[in-house]
């Protein structure tokens, strides 16, 4: 490359400027839904409004099996027209 520009079919920006982790759009309801899971007594569900969510459902299901998952909890999720339910489960063995 001989000192020649190469044009780029992107926007390049500085690596020190890329993002780092996951602190996407869902952050600050799946950090809501982790902090009351931490909390859920057994035998007990979460009982989300749908409208209350950011994104779809699928979208946050999505979002929490990955948070989840990085902090070794185990969960299920249910569904029905008007909310999501999540609750704590035992560790598969």
């Amino acid at each position: 490359m001989d000192g020649e520009a190469i044009e780029l079919n992107f926007e390049s920006i500085l690596q020190a400027d890329v993002p780092k982790g996951r602190d996407g759009k869902h952050k600050r309801i799946v950090s809501r839904l982790l902090k009351d899971i931490d909390q859920l007594q057994a035998g007990k569900a979460l009982k989300i409004p749908l409208e209350a969510l950011p994104d779809s459902k699928e979208n946050i299901r999505a979002a929490l099996n990955r948070a989840t998952h990085l902090r070794g909890i185990e969960v299920a999720t249910s569904s029905d027209a008007e909310y999501l339910y999540i609750w704590k489960t035992e560790p598969q063995e």
